[in-house]
């Protein structure tokens, strides 16, 4: 097999027509089409019917993070617009302090026409419950497109998170080419969104409603929540010949204790809720390995590399193993949560160690998140996607989705 780092890119083209792209939501969130993947054998259902069609016991895991007001604009004297994209924070890192911080916080970001703001300071005011507060940027260093910008703000009794929910713009996906609208603002978040952090929804979560959640909580089915928060880089297209040559992103997660051990408890039966559950569970799997290689390592220093997966330089332990040593960990470090990064990237050639199955949107030609696709499904990637392109399914962040079953559970 052609090692992942070989895999040409052009091989994992196929033609999207503008019309297939949902550039808007359904009315009713669970009223989208299911395409199901089980077994070699491509059906479809509605995804309200989502609970018939899971294997018994399974146990869902989504992502909870909730998708930020990121873009703030500014307008220099010149008339010039300025987009500040927020992506992260730089100081404090911690994504709850940082969104806690008052008078002042560093992020990294995008900046759109950054040609114009050449340095000097960016200044606009925002009006919070009648009071006026003046925003202020300065950038403060630079690596490649990405910007260490410096927020201040008078007076300083409000919050950044309280400025960013009053002078920010929810980012909707750049391929919907349209503005963000007032229905994004709840659209653009699964009913079950927590802990702020994301700059893109996590988008196979935006089928669920309420009522399916609940059906499948009376069916018995076990639900538990990670956390990873879903930066620009989703949606950066792979633009090098070979998969080798593209940099990932680097993303935070968070998974509690709790969770690691209904996963320890369920082998077999994992069924992730999007792309970003998939990576964090699968990292779970490394995160135990280097455990296991250094116990008295911290928790919170790990970071799952792109291409730890394909090394070999990790003990080869069993997922159950992995998953122990975690606990191990938190238990040795008194703390009831797992937070560490990851950069993993799933391509054909990729082992799943702990997932089952998946429910995922249909993603661009020539992505990373197709590439996940294409390592969980093999070929048959082409069938899944021919036949929903031949029926007429609704495809990326507002469109239909799919259940992908490799085998059955058990």
């Amino acid at each position: 097999m052609t090692s992942p780092q070989q895999i040409r890119i052009a091989d994992y083209q196929y033609p999207l027509p503008d019309e297939q792209i949902a550039k808007y939501p359904l009315a009713r969130r669970d009223a989208s089409r299911l395409l199901l993947y089980k077994q070699g054998a491509i059906s479809e259902t509605h995804f309200y019917r989502l609970p018939d069609c899971l294997p018994e016991k399974s146990l869902l895991v989504f992502n909870n993070t909730r998708v930020i007001q990121a873009r703030l604009l500014f307008q220099k004297a010149t008339g010039a617009s300025i987009e500040v994209f927020c992506l992260e924070p730089a100081e404090p890192h911690d994504y709850a302090l940082a969104f806690q911080q008052t008078g002042q916080c560093t992020w990294k970001c995008l900046v759109g026409n950054l040609k114009k703001w050449k340095n000097g300071l960016l200044t606009r005011t925002v009006c919070i419950a009648n009071e006026i507060v003046t925003l202020t940027a300065k950038q403060i260093a630079s690596r490649e497109d990405i910007h260490w910008i410096a927020f201040s703000w008078e007076p300083d009794s409000r919050t950044f998170a309280d400025l960013l929910d009053a002078a920010g713009t929810l980012p909707v996906p750049p391929y919907l080419h349209r503005e963000t609208e007032a229905a994004d603002l709840s659209c653009y978040q699964t009913v079950y969104s927590k802990v702020k952090g994301s700059v893109a929804a996590p988008t196979a979560g935006l089928h669920f409603t309420p009522e399916t959640l609940s059906a499948l909580d009376n069916r018995g089915f076990e639900l538990e929540e990670i956390t990873l928060h879903v930066g620009a880089g989703t949606f950066k297209p792979v633009k090098t010949e070979t998969v080798g040559a593209h940099p990932m992103h680097t993303e935070w997660f968070t998974v509690h204790r709790r969770t690691i051990a209904r996963l320890l408890a369920s082998p077999g039966r994992v069924i992730a809720v999007g792309t970003t559950s998939v990576r964090t569970i699968e990292s779970l799997y490394y995160i135990g390995a280097m455990l296991a290689r250094h116990p008295d390592a911290l928790i919170g220093e790990q970071i799952v590399g792109q291409w730890m997966p394909y090394e070999k330089t990790l003990p080869d332990i069993s997922p159950s193993e992995a998953l122990h040593q975690i606990l191990v960990c938190l238990d040795r470090q008194r703390t009831d949560q797992l937070t560490a990064a990851t950069q993993i990237l799933i391509a054909p050639g990729y082992t799943f160690r702990l997932i089952n199955g998946m429910l995922t949107n249909f993603h661009q030609p020539q992505s990373t998140l197709l590439l996940l696709v294409a390592a969980f499904a093999g070929d048959d990637w082409k069938q899944i996607y021919d036949y929903a392109l031949s029926h007429d399914f609704r495809f990326l962040s507002y469109g239909d989705c799919s259940l992908l079953l490799r085998e059955p559970c058990k």
